[in-house]
């Protein structure tokens, strides 16, 4: 988005601004950012791509009683969500650290004082994105994996318990993650550092936890949120040394909630 155009957004907001008109603002400028389209389609191809590509690689003759006894094809269905997490991840740290590297937040807290309305507004335009983006994405990518794995293979269908459960939650997560990432990003305010910290929230502490033995892993690892996600929120079969699928949820926004929270009052209590 360029800067005239942020200006007069800017000007028709300054005689009364309101979240409502914060909230338009963030969404235009989030529509006209050209990495927005580009994010979604990653995300896209990611999600129903490697639900497809696993689901159509197992093989249920060669399959152990054990393996039989906990198979998943909707867990397994949602591989895309590690890339998919990371992905909408970056969206929400682009969408406010973007405007602190070129200048454009001096314009935004111009037209809307309040700071932490400013993020609550982003706050709005990028969950209601990514969940609707995640939603649509989560159903296409069961039914596509559900086409894709071969009989005899168990197939999962919404009407099964747990099932349409899981499906609903799988959109939800990356919403989440991305409400995080934003909020890690406007304490950080650093594209790359805020990314950073993305990463190694989803990907490296699960690795640090991996050496420490078994019990601190089941202690400290069913709170996490990419384990949340993979062992709860879209498992039907549950998974030992972890969270109920309602608790992993709730968790997940308490994350998200203390993000955004920190975020608004670094914004309040530092210069732009």
């Amino acid at each position: 988005m360029t800067t005239a155009a942020l200006t007069r957004s800017a000007t028709r907001a300054e005689p009364g601004y309101s979240f409502r008109s914060a909230t338009r603002m963030e969404w235009l400028k989030l529509r006209s950012v050209r990495s927005t389209p580009w994010i979604l389609l990653v995300f896209a191809a990611g999600m129903i791509g490697l639900s497809v590509l696993v689901l159509s690689h197992e093989h249920w003759a060669t399959m152990s009683a054990g393996e039989r006894a906990t198979f998943d094809p909707v867990n397994e269905g949602f591989t895309g969500l590690a890339l998919g997490q990371l992905v909408l991840g970056v969206l929400g740290v682009l969408a406010i650290t973007t405007e602190f590297s070129s200048g454009m937040i001096r314009a935004t807290f111009a037209a809307v004082p309040r700071r932490p309305m400013v993020l609550a507004a982003k706050a709005a335009v990028v969950g209601a994105v990514t969940l609707v983006a995640g939603e649509v994405l989560a159903f296409g990518a069961f039914a596509a994996g559900e086409l894709a794995l071969r009989s005899p293979a168990p197939h999962a269908t919404l009407a099964q318990p747990g099932v349409l459960r899981a499906v609903l939650l799988g959109g939800a997560y990356p919403c989440l993650i991305a409400l995080i990432a934003l909020g890690l990003g406007a304490i950080v305010r650093n594209t790359a550092a805020a990314i950073s910290a993305v990463v190694g929230m989803l990907f490296v502490v699960p690795l640090i936890l991996l050496p420490l033995g078994t019990s601190i892993q089941h202690s400290v690892g069913q709170f996490l949120p990419m384990l949340i996600a993979e062992n709860s929120m879209t498992a039907v079969k549950p998974v030992a040394h972890s969270l109920s699928p309602g608790i992993g949820f709730g968790m997940l926004c308490v994350y998200a909630a203390v993000a955004l929270v920190a975020g608004g009052w670094a914004l309040a209590r530092r210069d732009a």
